[in-house]
């Protein structure tokens, strides 16, 4: 039988000075002994550049917009927040009709003890309020018994103004029952006799008090490793990271996603993290750290199921309004942030935009530069109620389908977190290093740094391939490690939204 020709015949083949494929330069792939015939001429078309199907896929940036990072050098952070200045206290029962009492070191106030000890005194002037009914009786105080029983109760007597008891109320109308709970007192003046003195009258001195609060870093680490063998094998990718860096890359391609990762890590830990409080947390020398959700659920406030309603019916700036009432009651800063999930967002774009529309006493056209020749703008960056400012941002992290974004879907976009109210500007705390008030962003993290060694972002390489020759493992291992904790300094001020 004779011989098959085959075209190109085996070591036939005549390389080609230039790149121009011809029958006598191309090799076949499609035989383990190199016969046949390559229909395929040409290397496939292959796009070098990565697409971006999920666009910037990093979550950090929300503290440093809010915040600041400073160093610290021990196991443990703590500051000291100020009281409040006037004397008020809640949970006051009326026993008789011209006596009431309340339990000392018994209430919190945004996690902060209320009632921490009596220090009502003989002739001050009181106001008592039942939050329920709205009644109030103006009173002098003409007697302070001492402290007794387990819980410590003390006794207040008074003389009320206008009638000859607390019950009576004012002009002989009702005032507050006997055995009337959750009452409030607060102290408003005082009233002595001409020639008067405060001998014998057990005046009670206030020294002002600080509250404490404290939190703990925790170390962050992460690594990548390649060996020395894929690092050989160079396939060049191009990128565009989200750093802002373009160019190839190849194996520190992994590496640069893994620093990327880790930068998020550094964020989303310091708010989510909790304080471990059980036996198999302890037992692993761990403890956790207060994040920023735990610390506003703790210490500040809480707006559960924030919702526009049904269009046009002020539902949403009725809802938003008891968020202003409650600000009042606390710290009362100007200027704040709100970082949204979706749909509160849009819940507020159209609150807003149902006011701009003519619903409850708007405009229709001029007011946020909208006109009747431009395309109408239903987002709001920002607007102001009352005394207050506020600016509005969607929060990547409550959206990404990677985070919270992805625990739940439609009005539960972010799990149970629907956004946070974050006051701007500075607060005053009692420093207990320096011993001394300073100013300080409300929200700033703290991480472990000396002159020796700077925890803030450490970054090293291990084994013996890639230029690192520190041990005899055929790789290289690329750490990050960081160690951290976030400072929530006056919580009152905070406001979570949960979608329950």
């Amino acid at each position: 039988m004779a011989a098959v020709a085959t075209s190109p015949a085996f070591g036939t083949l005549v390389p080609s000075q230039i790149q121009t494929p011809s029958g006598a330069n191309y090799l076949t792939f499609d035989s383990s002994t190199g016969g046949g015939t390559f229909a395929k001429q040409y290397l496939p078309e292959i796009y070098e550049q990565e697409v971006e199907r999920y666009g910037n896929r990093t979550l950090s940036g929300f503290l440093r917009m809010v915040g600041a990072e400073m160093p610290m050098q021990s196991d443990q952070v703590i500051w000291s927040e100020q009281n409040r200045l006037h004397i008020a206290y809640k949970n006051v029962t009326v026993v008789t009709a011209t006596t009431f009492k309340f339990t000392v070191g018994s209430v919190t106030d945004n996690g902060v003890t209320a009632n921490v000890e009596n220090v009502l005194s003989k002739n001050q002037t009181v106001v008592i309020i039942n939050p329920v009914t709205g009644r109030e009786v103006k009173a002098i105080i003409t007697g302070v018994g001492a402290p007794a029983g387990s819980p410590s109760e003390v006794t207040i007597t008074v003389a009320p103004y206008l009638s000859a008891s607390i019950v009576t109320g004012s002009g002989g109308g009702a005032g507050i029952p006997t055995g009337t709970t959750g009452c409030k007192v607060f102290v408003y003046g005082s009233e002595y006799s001409k020639g008067s003195t405060l001998a014998g009258d057990s005046y009670i001195s206030i020294d002002p008090a600080f509250t404490q609060f404290s939190n703990s870093p925790i170390i962050i680490r992460n690594k990548y490793t390649v060996n020395g063998s894929d690092m050989a094998q160079v396939g060049w990718v191009e990128v565009a990271t989200e750093a802002g860096a373009s160019g190839y890359l190849w194996y520190l391609k992994a590496e640069s996603e893994t620093r990327l990762r880790f930068e998020d890590y550094l964020e989303m830990a310091v708010v989510e993290g909790e304080l471990g409080t059980t036996a198999a947390i302890a037992a692993g020398a761990k403890k956790g750290t207060e994040g920023l959700f735990a610390a506003v659920k703790k210490r500040g406030n809480t707006l559960a199921a924030f919702s526009n309603g049904a269009a046009g019916s002020g539902d949403g700036l009725a809802t938003f309004d008891n968020i202003l009432k409650n600000l009042d009651t606390q710290g009362a800063i100007e200027e704040n942030m709100l970082f949204l999930n979706r749909s509160t967002s849009l819940e507020i774009d159209d609150m807003l935009a149902g006011l701009s529309s003519g619903a409850n006493g708007g405009v229709a056209y001029g007011l946020f530069e909208n006109s009747e020749q431009m395309s109408f703008n239903l987002g709001f960056t920002g607007f102001r109620r009352g005394s207050y400012d506020f600016y509005k941002t969607d929060w990547k992290y409550l959206n990404d389908a990677s985070t919270r974004g992805g625990l739940m879907s439609g009005a539960n976009l972010g799990g149970n977190i629907d956004g946070i109210l974050i006051p701007a500007g500075t607060s005053t705390v009692y420093d207990e290093q320096l011993g001394t008030n300073i100013r300080r962003p409300f929200l700033h993290v703290r991480y472990r740094a000396s002159q020796a060694d700077d925890r803030r972002m450490k970054t090293w390489v291990l084994g013996s391939a890639g230029g690192a020759y520190t041990s005899d493992t055929d790789a290289m291992e690329v750490h990050f490690l960081s160690e951290r904790c976030l400072c929530v300094q006056g919580a009152n001020n905070f406001v979570l939204l949960t979608s329950a």
